[in-house]
């Protein structure tokens, strides 16, 4: 049984590895699709700057590692924490348990050794965990002396921000899985006009495609500009 579905969490349908631009970042993206498939280490830590995709990763491996027959598990501690840690309780027989956002637990006794624990069954059983952050392992605030050595004893993998190129190519793949196109002036007016970091822009796009459907128009920089000087 999945145990996303279990917590009645949903993976997003469009967050899979094919749909995730990769640019300088290509030798992380490899790393987590192997792991997807069942490849050492037990433990791989995944962090990056907020935005920058950590969540759509996680959640593509847990879509590949699914359609590959194994368990899966994705776990946001940031919207999961309220149930305690007896939520980790049984995720050491699922194969691949992948936990977001995991410094928000730092300096949380009883978390802190329910994950440790939870790192151990995976470890007896040749699962995967595999956390994000937005701080790498060192400084991600970890108090259990134990726990802190198994995340960064494991494969660290880091998340670099994509350049304007990066971007403007990962919007354009984001609109062509869409089924429309954006023109290479339209996606720079909206690189200066919006934040940078691709949650935001991706989220924007989102917006866009929806506003020019109903308005039967297509994403020229006079439409998206009225789109942005309207919020």
């Amino acid at each position: 049984m999945s145990g996303q579905l279990a917590l009645g969490l949903k993976l997003r349908d469009s967050s899979v590895f094919a749909s995730y631009f990769a640019g300088r970042n290509q030798a992380t993206v490899d790393a987590l699709r192997a792991a997807a498939i069942g490849a050492p280490p037990t433990c791989l830590f995944l962090h990056g700057p907020t935005g920058g995709g950590k969540t759509h990763l996680l959640q593509a491996l847990c879509a590949e590692a699914s359609q590959q027959g194994y368990s899966v598990a994705y776990l946001p501690l940031a919207d999961v924490m309220s149930m305690g840690p007896e939520l980790l309780s049984g995720c050491g027989e699922i194969a691949c348990v992948c936990i977001d956002d995991v410094e928000v637990i730092a300096a949380q006794p009883a978390w802190e050794r329910a994950l440790f624990r939870l790192h151990q069954q995976l470890d007896e059983r040749q699962g995967r965990l595999v956390v994000s952050s937005s701080r790498p392992p060192a400084a991600s605030g970890i108090e259990l002396a134990d726990l802190r050595s198994r995340l960064g004893g494991g494969l660290v993998l880091s998340l670099q921000p994509l350049d304007e190129t990066e971007q403007i190519a990962a919007l354009q793949l984001r609109a062509q899985i869409r089924g429309f196109d954006l023109p290479l002036d339209t996606a720079q007016y909206l690189l200066r006009r919006l934040p940078r970091d691709m949650a935001s822009l991706c989220a924007f796009l989102d917006e866009l495609d929806e506003a020019s459907l109903a308005a039967q128009r297509r994403l020229t920089v006079p439409f998206v500009r009225e789109i942005v000087d309207a919020r």
